[in-house]
């Protein structure tokens, strides 16, 4: 059985983005997580997609994140 503390841990702690610039506004589409290293000197990806276009964004999640799919600039 975790705890509350574990389950946290096993929580990605950053979002994977592929970002598709356009005229008027770029596409954010989330491709992936990230968890940051026990020695906080890096981070392990795991992607569920790979972009083959456009450029890829490494963020922090917070609360006020889009899910995935959502547009930002």
């Amino acid at each position: 059985m975790s705890t509350e503390n574990e389950t946290k841990s096993n929580r990605p702690s950053h979002a994977i983005w592929q970002v598709i610039d356009g005229f008027e506004k770029s596409r954010w589409i989330r491709v992936g997580a990230g968890w940051a290293n026990k020695d906080g000197k890096g981070l392990s990806l795991i992607f569920d997609s790979y972009p083959a276009v456009g450029r890829i964004v490494v963020r922090e999640i917070s609360e006020q994140q889009p899910e995935a799919n959502g547009d930002q600039q």
